[in-house]
């Protein structure tokens, strides 16, 4: 892999387009956005997943990369839990949260796929 910036790999873009979908439930429902505490951690544990690849990127090595990603992919499964909240309280539909939770599932996936990728590759990266 020979990504120049952050913004080229798939899994930063990705978890891009999962921001602004949570973006759209959050602003679509009235209900929710009332729930100051609740679509605050919802929207901080989304933009973490995106703001930590790109952080990670930004490192010297594979090893700090690899890191952040995990990071990461801990952010993924916090939206996860916060996503069942928002189907208990009926904030969200279930047909809703069951596809919210499969794309941020396959984002995690791509992140441990990484993780495990950057983790065997020790390499220093020129910046």
């Amino acid at each position: 892999m020979n990504y120049k910036r952050f913004e080229d790999l798939p899994v930063w873009q990705k978890s891009r387009l999962f921001v602004n979908k949570i973006y759209a439930v959050i602003y679509n429902n009235k209900k929710l956005q009332k729930d100051y505490a609740l679509n605050d951690q919802l929207k901080r544990a989304t933009y973490s997943v995106m703001l930590n690849i790109a952080e990670g990127f930004e490192r010297k090595t594979n090893r700090e990369f690899a890191n952040f990603i995990n990071i990461a992919k801990g952010s993924a499964g916090e939206v996860r839990c916060i996503l069942y909240i928002l189907l208990d309280n009926n904030y969200i539909v279930d047909s809703e949260q069951r596809a919210l939770l499969l794309e941020i599932e396959n984002i995690s996936m791509d992140l441990s796929n990484f993780y495990k990728y950057l983790v065997k590759s020790h390499i220093v990266r020129k910046k």
